[in-house]
């Protein structure tokens, strides 16, 4: 009977271990978002229309392909994740913010891509040299096609991570890590036409759109705009109650 009580004891305390573990970690839930940004993501891909819109601009055509700028188009990817570690882990409110920053422009990113499907024709069709920079760029053109680059995720994404960055309270007096973030996130963002995975008019879309995503996340933009709706909605009323006669002039 002991052994039964003490059994259930330490059951019971597990269980609490664990809540507590989940009420630690329930901002890991948004990372939910990720399966069903990448579901769509792919079924735009292997399913979207045939006719697309190509995105062009003249300046494109005066940026040249330097092929070197893959390696900070690369280093994107571990970018993200030692942001999003770094934050879930360490920074939970930091974390809740970069992701919500990132849901609103990936979010209109799979909107624009499937009422207005676009792509890109930058892209060299004959590379005269070869060299590991050259072979990193084929590989990537291999697995990312030229379809659905507007805006750019990966300009929008960095810029939310530096800013993210930027308001870290434990990174505050880490100058070496804000100064670095800066200087990635610039040369990912002149990668994505180094390498011609992206138009100028995607970048300077995403760069907007982070713009955007900055005052409703960062600023106080979505919490002054539903203070306004409030206070609209309670002079609406009471101008509603006092035709009324319910409210005495």
């Amino acid at each position: 009977m002991i052994r039964l009580l003490s059994a259930s004891w330490d059951l019971y305390i597990k269980g609490d271990v664990m809540k507590e573990k989940l009420s630690q970690y329930k901002h890991c839930l948004l990372l939910l978002y990720f399966p069903f940004y990448l579901t769509a993501f792919f079924f735009l891909e292997r399913f979207g229309p045939n006719k697309i819109h190509i995105i062009d601009c003249a300046i494109d055509q005066y940026i040249p392909f330097v092929e070197i700028f893959i390696i900070p188009y690369l280093l994107w990817f571990a970018y993200m994740l030692a942001a999003g570690l770094y934050f879930m882990f360490c920074e939970k409110e930091s974390f809740v913010r970069m992701m919500c920053f990132g849901m609103i422009g990936m979010t209109i990113f799979l909107l624009v891509s499937w009422l207005y499907p676009n792509g890109l024709e930058l892209r060299p069709e004959v590379f005269t040299r070869d060299n590991i920079f050259i072979r990193l760029t084929q590989f990537i053109y291999g697995m990312d096609t030229p379809t659905n680059v507007l805006p750019s995720i990966h300009v929008f994404n960095s810029v939310g991570i530096c800013i993210t960055i930027g308001y870290s309270e434990k990174l505050r007096d880490k100058k070496w890590v804000r100064n670095g973030a800066k200087v990635l996130t610039v040369l990912i963002v002149l990668s994505t036409m180094f390498v011609k995975q992206h138009s100028i008019v995607d970048v300077l879309l995403a760069l907007f759109l982070s713009y955007i995503s900055y005052g409703l996340v960062f600023d106080g933009w979505a919490v002054k705009l539903w203070s306004s709706m409030e206070e609209m909605k309670y002079k609406y009323q009471k101008k509603a109650r006092r035709r009324s006669g319910c409210l005495e002039k």
